[in-house]
């Protein structure tokens, strides 16, 4: 069961089947994770993205080497992915990528429904702000890189 959530979107002046595209090059995730993350993907690139692809990756968090693994759960271009966590630091993770077109261009919404061990409280005084940070550069990087 999850217990955590973020919820954040992002008007992008593109098409949608422009930006789904930009999000279906699994190398791009590169582009929108903070360099404080010493994030890199290990499976071998390219990546053909579909349902039931997996991508292995290394992060450091505040210093320490994890390593994840994330499948493709869902794959409906250029609607909607979801990335679900098979392996790493939480005790679940389920990312939902939507892409609606709006106002002549997408509006990107990133869903995320995460738990921790240890719960609320270390949710609270370690992850949720880390998380937060995240994707508050995640959606700098975009409006950036869709500018």
């Amino acid at each position: 069961m999850t217990n955590f959530r973020i919820d954040e979107s992002v008007w992008l002046g593109h098409p949608r089947a422009d930006v789904f595209g930009f999000f279906g090059e699994a190398e791009n995730l590169n582009l929108l994770t903070p360099p404080w993350l010493s994030f890199k993907i290990l499976t071998p690139l390219p990546l053909e993205m579909k349902l039931g692809t997996v991508i292995s990756y290394r992060i450091g968090l505040h210093g320490i080497p994890m390593r994840w693994t994330s499948e493709i759960t869902e794959w409906d271009p250029p609607h909607a992915f979801t990335d679900t966590q098979v392996k790493g630091p939480y005790k679940s993770w389920v990312h939902r990528h939507m892409f609606e077109e709006d106002s002549g261009g997408t509006l990107a919404t990133d869903q995320v429904r995460y738990d921790v061990i240890g719960g609320s409280w270390v949710n609270r005084l370690f992850v949720a702000r880390d998380v937060k940070k995240i994707f508050a550069y995640r959606k700098t990087r975009l409006l950036e890189l869709f500018a």
